[in-house]
């Protein structure tokens, strides 16, 4: 797999990492990284740049790139891939349609939502396993175009967890809970890594029998979602780096914390061990991407484009996106991981752009002053002020 490519992504998903509100979440920039290479290609500038600095590549290879990282993954044992491409009926093609959007992606839309939203989702369920069921976009006769990408991800424990459930007596994840629980020989599979953000970082690797494995991160007390996230990120190119579990159960005695997380304790096996206890999870969120378009090189393609619109390569009709979304999903648990997402973007036709005339505008929306007068002689009749509004919307 091209490594530029890979570093893109992974860049890409740490920035959108560090955006996240607190809270349950879970993101894939490896879903929405090959529609915005796509885009690159077809689009205009200023849309084109935006696109290409937000996907980390050259636009001219973006469509390129995106079909050949998406062939590497179906290479995988646990990792399946798939991209769509949707176009309405109605929709005049430009001649390069076909080098930006290669044939066997496209299909057809009808303008029909009641026809066209069906087919769209069994594409979803399909390319998911059924984890998604829906295409995460709302289809209406403007919806001209439709770009799509979906994963699915199931691997299997080499080594499985045990279950049980789990009382914490207190703190902010006071309760009982369902526990996972297993004790492996590889001491290894924890490392302590020192981040700029997240000062110690632990990072557990939790292996896959095929070709995936499950990073777990955790920072030290104090240190926020956003740094955690990222510094886990970060430190993905640096497998072997951080100081090396063999080295921590070294540094310290019985009780003592060794890295966040991680505190030496004793067994009466033969040799040392590591004892990895999480609760299992299970994340489900839908994203809507335009939300935060500045951060996907969305700004300028979702803006009015004029008379000749933002995707010239793909059509003459002016278009500009109008909807992006992901639906994604992940789930860990005694015997395996699995995760899956839907990223899904909707090209509509784009206002055309009208001569408009100035106008002032006043708008009372603070305490004013108010008086009334005798037309002729100005006598003032009343006056007053407005503190608040006083009469309560029915």
């Amino acid at each position: 797999m091209d490594a530029d490519v890979v570093h893109a992504v992974t860049d890409l998903t740490a920035r959108w990492a560090r955006s996240l509100p607190a809270g349950n979440t879970v993101v894939s920039g490896l879903g929405l990284w090959p529609l915005l290479a796509l885009l690159a290609t077809g689009a205009d500038e200023p849309g084109r740049s935006e696109l290409a600095a937000a996907a980390g590549v050259d636009a001219a290879n973006g469509s390129t790139d995106a079909i050949r990282l998406i062939e590497a993954i179906e290479a995988s044992a646990d990792l399946h891939a798939a991209l769509g491409v949707w176009v309405s009926e109605q929709l005049k093609l430009a001649e390069s349609f076909d080098v930006v959007m290669p044939a066997p992606l496209v299909g057809m839309l009808t303008g029909n939502p009641a026809v066209d939203k069906p087919k769209l989702d069994a594409w979803a369920a399909e390319h998911t396993d059924d984890l998604i069921r829906e295409m995460p976009l709302e289809l209406n006769p403007d919806v001209l175009l439709v770009l799509a990408s979906a994963l699915l991800l199931r691997t299997t424990w080499v080594r499985p967890f045990t279950e049980q459930v789990r009382r914490v007596p207190d703190g902010p994840w006071a309760g009982s809970w369902h526990w996972l629980e297993r004790v492996d020989s590889d001491l290894d599979a924890v490392r302590r890594y020192e981040h700029p953000s997240a000062a110690w970082l632990t990072v557990a690797t939790v292996a896959g029998d095929a070709d995936v494995d499950v990073l777990l991160g955790i920072g030290q007390q104090g240190t926020s979602q956003a740094d955690v996230l990222s510094g886990l990120l970060d430190v993905l190119a640096q497998p072997d780096g951080g100081v090396s579990g063999r080295a921590l159960v070294e540094q310290g005695d019985p009780g003592d914390e060794v890295a966040p997380g991680v505190r030496i304790g004793q067994t009466t096996s033969a040799r040392p061990d590591l004892k990895l206890t999480l609760p299992s999870f299970n994340v489900e969120v839908e994203h809507d991407l335009m939300e935060s378009r500045e951060l996907f090189g969305l700004t300028a393609v979702t803006s009015d484009p004029g008379d000749h619109g933002h995707f010239s390569a793909l059509s003459p009709t002016p278009l500009r996106v109008g909807q992006a979304k992901q639906k994604v999903l992940a789930r860990f648990f005694a015997t395996g991981f699995e995760a899956a997402a839907v990223t899904a973007m909707a090209v509509t036709r784009g206002a055309m752009i009208t001569t408009k005339q100035r106008r002032l505008e006043l708008t009372l929306d603070r305490p004013f002053a108010f008086t009334a007068v005798l037309r002729e002689s100005r006598l003032p009749i009343v006056a007053g002020w407005v503190e608040t509004p006083t009469q309560p919307g029915r």
